[in-house]
């Protein structure tokens, strides 16, 4: 079998916007970050009570659940993103209203634990779709939201929104609802 390394992008192969979830990642095999990342999320999120999945911060910020659920359809979107543009598919692809998303979703009518299993899911089919990709078909970029991003570019993408969004939970939300 043929090792095939997907390497950190170039600062020309996604938006300015972007490098501030790619500087969060750390050095190291992008593939096996994902997996950890997995884990540790996951020992995060299981550790929640569902009263506390339906914590805000503040007035019309997004609940711990509505954070997760975010999340998960976040990855999936820069997934799809991914696979389409390893592909060699250069269709252009829209942008995503994140806010849209959270608020169509209802996603406090569901169960913390649901949300939770549905974005370990959503990664692990992350994980897989990295773990059988080329060198190549991670160089390779599509125009997303009318920019140029590469396939590389977006499983950075991928951690790093997440990291961004783990320190915002763990500042912002566990510290307000382990004072409350």
């Amino acid at each position: 079998m043929t090792e095939h390394a997907i390497l950190k992008p170039e600062d020309t192969e996604y938006l300015a916007t972007y490098g501030r979830y790619i500087s969060l990642v750390p050095e190291g095999d992008i593939r096996s970050i994902l997996a950890r990342q997995n884990e540790s999320t996951m020992a995060l999120l299981r550790g929640l009570s569902e009263s506390q999945g339906a914590y805000r911060y503040a007035p019309g910020k997004w609940s711990i659940k509505e954070l997760v659920a975010h999340l998960s359809d976040a990855e999936r979107i820069f997934a799809v993103r991914a696979l389409r543009f390893a592909r060699a598919d250069e269709t252009p692809l829209p942008g995503f209203e994140e806010n849209d998303y959270v608020k169509s979703g209802s996603f406090d009518d569901f169960a913390l634990a649901d949300i939770v299993t549905g974005f370990e899911n959503v990664r692990r089919s992350t994980v897989s779709l990295f773990k059988l990709m080329t060198t190549e078909a991670s160089k390779r970029c599509g125009k997303a939201n009318n920019a140029e991003i590469s396939v590389r570019a977006l499983a950075y993408v991928i951690v790093g929104h997440e990291l961004h969004h783990l320190h915002v939970l763990r500042t912002r939300y566990l510290e307000g609802v382990q004072a409350s």
